[in-house]
C-alpha cells in the first residue's frame, strides 16, 4: 500500500533525544532537518541534531496522521522507546529504507 502521509521520529547520534513530526514527503523532511537554514531561528530538531529516523507510520489520510502525531507527543518517553523498539528493535537509522 502507498502511503502519502508520515507521522516519523529522529533522534540525535545518542538517542537521548526524540522529534515527533507528519509530512507528506518523509525523504524531504528528513533531508529538511539536517540542511534546513532558511530561518535564522533553529527549530528543535536542528537544535538538538535529530536527523536519524528510528520509525515512522504511514497514513493515507493526512486528519489521521496530525491525529497520530499529536497522540505520540502526549505521550511518556517510556511508551515512545517501547514503539520505537518493537518497530526498529536495534534503534538503527533508517533514513536511507524510506522512499
Amino acid at each position: 500500500m502507498l502511503y502519502n502521509h508520515f507521522v516519523y521520529i529522529t533522534t540525535n547520534q545518542y538517542r537521548t533525544t526524540l522529534y515527533i513530526g507528519v509530512t507528506n514527503n518523509i525523504q524531504r523532511r528528513l533531508d529538511q532537518h539536517r540542511f534546513d537554514s532558511e530561518t535564522s531561528k533553529l527549530s528543535f530538531a536542528e537544535k538538538h541534531n535529530c536527523i536519524y529516523l528510528v520509525y515512522y507510520e504511514g497514513f493515507e489520510n493526512p486528519k489521521e496522521a496530525i491525529k497520530r502525531e499529536k497522540e505520540l507527543k502526549k505521550w511518556r518517553r517510556e511508551k515512545k522507546n517501547k514503539l520505537i523498539t518493537e518497530f526498529n528493535p536495534k534503534w538503527e537509522t533508517l533514513n536511507n529504507q524510506v522512499v
